[in-house]
C-alpha cells in the first residue's frame, strides 16, 4: 500500500511542478496541490482493497487531473469573451485564472464603494463564476505607496471585501470567496510615477480549482 501511495504522489507532483524562470525554484501550482491530495486519497482507498482497485483508483484520479485543465480552459474562454473591452485583464497561470481589475474602473480615489459603471463587468464575472461552481476565489486588494501603511492595508481590504460582497450578492456562495488586503506590499509598477501608481491600485481575483 505504501509503495502505491508513494508512486501516485510522485507521478502527480512531478507532472505538475513548474520552474520559476527567475529563481529556478520548483513550485507546485495551487490547484494542482488539491488534485495531488485527491489522487493520493484515491490511491489509498484502492490500495486498502486489492491491486485491481488500486489501479482503477489511480486511473480515475489521473482522469480527474486531466479534467481540471479542460474545465479551466472553458472558464477562461468564457471570461475573456464576457470581459472583452471592459478594462479587466484576464491572465492564465497553469490551472489558475487571474482577473486584474484596475482602480480607475472600479473605485473612486480613496473610496471602497464600487463604481456603478463597473456593475455590468462584475455581473459578467459573476455569471461565469456561478456556472463554474468547482472553483474557489481569492479576492485581493492592492494600493499604491501614497499614504500610511495601515491606511493602505485597510483600504485594500475594504475594496477586496466590496468586490467579494458584490459577487456574493449575485449568487456566488460566500464559502468560495476569500477577501484579503495587501496594501502597498506587492506593486507591479513604479510607485514614483502616476502611471505606475495607477497600475498598483487594483483588485485581483484568483480563480483556482476547488479541492475535491
Amino acid at each position: 500500500m505504501r509503495k502505491i501511495t508513494i508512486l501516485i504522489a510522485a507521478m502527480v507532483l512531478s507532472a505538475c511542478t513548474t520552474t520559476d524562470p527567475y529563481t529556478g525554484e520548483q513550485k507546485v501550482r495551487k490547484s494542482v496541490k488539491y488534485g495531488a491530495a485527491g489522487a493520493i486519497v484515491c490511491g489509498l482507498i484502492g490500495a486498502t482493497r486489492n491491486s485491481k482497485s488500486a489501479r482503477n483508483a489511480a486511473a480515475g484520479c489521473a482522469a480527474i487531473g486531466a479534467g481540471v485543465g479542460a474545465y479551466m480552459d472553458h472558464q477562461e474562454a468564457e471570461l475573456r469573451r464576457e470581459l472583452q473591452g471592459t478594462g479587466v485583464q484576464v491572465r492564465r497561470d497553469g490551472d489558475q485564472i487571474q482577473l486584474i481589475m484596475p482602480s480607475n474602473i472600479t473605485f473612486n480615489t480613496a473610496e471602497y464603494n464600487i463604481k456603478s459603471s463597473f456593475y455590468p463587468s462584475l455581473n459578467s464575472v459573476a455569471k461565469v463564476l456561478y456556472k463554474y461552481k468547482d472553483t474557489v476565489l481569492d479576492v485581493i486588494g492592492h494600493t499604491d505607496a501614497i499614504g500610511k501603511d495601515d491606511y493602505n492595508r485597510e483600504l485594500s481590504y475594504k475594496r477586496a471585501y466590496s468586490v467579494a460582497d458584490y459577487l456574493s450578492a449575485q449568487g456566488i456562495p460566500g464559502n468560495r470567496l476569500s477577501p484579503l488586503g495587501l496594501g502597498e506590499s506587492q506593486p507591479i509598477a513604479d510607485n514614483n510615477t502616476e502611471y505606475g501608481r495607477a497600475q498598483n491600485r487594483r483588485v485581483e481575483l484568483y480563480i483556482t480549482a476547488a479541492p475535491q
